[in-house]
């Protein structure tokens, strides 16, 4: 076990160096095509090509690294995670899989490998999409399903996604032909953090990811009639906010009569032209619900706007339900997972499999190809918080299983 303990200091002394990366002096913050991003995506480009991957920048940002097979027309296997963050993040959602990846194709090429298929490693630009609301940028672009409307979208500064693209050096004209066409794809692996507590609980290191939940992220805006605070009687007003407040709290017993099948989170509001004597006149919220069932997905959202009319016409007011996001639950492929499973096995651990709450660069990606992600133990469950944590032992644990995963392909591959 010590030479992967070593290989995930190694690891862990990256993650920490990008984590020093951020526009936040006091946290970890690299959102998509910021000075700071940039900064980031240049040490990572550095440090696959020190790896001598054969190493390029695409267009929307996304750094790439490739082992290439002797064999004619081989196909590709993908390894990925993304660099972006949340505001005030923690250091491992992301760059701890990329990092894992740079780390296993490291080794492929030091032990000089023969592959039976090309390799590409791909640091995706924006898969939280924080800037500019658009989730999955990076592995759309790569899985070519980019929407061109997007371009269009613009963030808190104004400033366009196709200005920011253009800004980083991207060509707006070429992002199509950065997609490796469906027919080259063989298959697709992520390492990521759990984002919940069940392998800490168990204290078991790492898991095999099932299923990807879908999520539907909602805008809503309540639309009341300000007033001053002192002078309107408590039965005469249309209060923004209170009525936004008990749709919140209908979303959290909805969700709660379902917690087997559903979460629910209202996790934004916005109060327009806000002072402490005025009865607010509009609010604007954002929902976000999540299931790995389509139709809980659906019968959820369909119900949650049922309730936002009825609270809104008891109130005599209105609303605006703007669908931001729809992503349906995607399952991972059962070959890629089965020859994972059979990897933990080897490597001595127990086999546990577990649905994603949280969605991933591999929903994009199952557009065009199997997909298959590991699970990593992280202290508590916490994510999208400083506090996020992953033990060394642990990330040696995860590197042992991808090694054996990927030497399980290259078996079956290789005839």
């Amino acid at each position: 076990m010590t030479q992967y303990l070593q290989r995930a200091e190694k690891i862990m002394a990256r993650i920490n160096e990008l984590a020093s990366i951020s526009e936040d002096a006091l946290g970890i913050t690299r959102t998509f095509g910021t000075r700071q991003f940039m900064k980031g995506s240049k040490r990572v480009s550095s440090w696959m090509e020190q790896a001598e991957l054969e190493t390029r920048v695409d267009n929307i940002g996304n750094v790439r690294g490739r082992l290439v097979s002797n064999r004619p027309r081989a196909k590709t296997f993908v390894i990925a995670s993304h660099i972006d963050t949340v505001i005030n993040a923690g250091k491992f959602d992301g760059p701890m899989g990329v990092l894992m990846g740079l780390d296993l194709m490291e080794q492929l090429k030091q032990t000089k490998a023969a592959l039976p298929f090309n390799i590409e490693l791909i640091a995706f630009s924006d898969e939280e999409g924080v800037r500019f609301h658009t989730t999955y940028l990076g592995s759309k672009v790569a899985a070519g399903s980019f929407d061109e409307s997007l371009l269009q979208r613009k963030d808190a500064a104004g400033v366009s996604l196709r200005e920011a693209i253009q800004l980083i050096n991207g060509n707006i004209k070429k992002l199509q032909e950065d997609a490796i066409a469906k027919e080259e794809w063989l298959g697709y692996f992520e390492i990521h953090i759990e984002q919940g507590p069940v392998l800490y609980e168990l204290d078991i290191p790492v898991a095999v990811v099932t299923d990807i939940a879908g999520q539907n992220r909602v805008e809503i805006i309540f639309k009341g009639i300000a007033g001053h605070a002192g002078t309107i009687p408590m039965n005469k007003r249309a209060d923004a906010l209170c009525c936004a407040a008990e749709f919140i709290l209908e979303t959290e017993k909805l969700a709660h009569e379902h917690k087997d099948k559903i979460v629910a989170t209202v996790g934004k509001l916005n109060i327009p032209n806000s002072a402490s004597n005025v009865i607010p006149g509009e609010v604007v919220c954002t929902l976000d619900v999540r299931s790995a069932s389509e139709e809980q997905l659906s019968f959820s959202c369909q119900s949650l706007r049922n309730i936002c009319n009825e609270i809104t016409e008891k109130r005599k007011m209105t609303f605006d339900w703007n669908l931001i996001q729809s992503t349906k639950p995607v399952a991972c492929n059962k070959e890629l997972s089965k020859t994972l499973a059979e990897a933990i096995t080897a490597s001595g651990y127990e086999v546990v499999n577990l649905v994603s709450g949280a969605g991933h660069d591999a929903v994009a990606i199952s557009e065009v190809a199997p997909v298959s992600m590991l699970f990593v133990k992280c202290f508590k469950g916490i994510s999208h918080n400083p506090l996020e944590n992953v033990e060394i032992k642990d990330i040696a644990a995860a590197i042992k299983v991808s090694d054996n995963f990927i030497q399980h392909l290259i078996n079956k591959h290789k005839n």
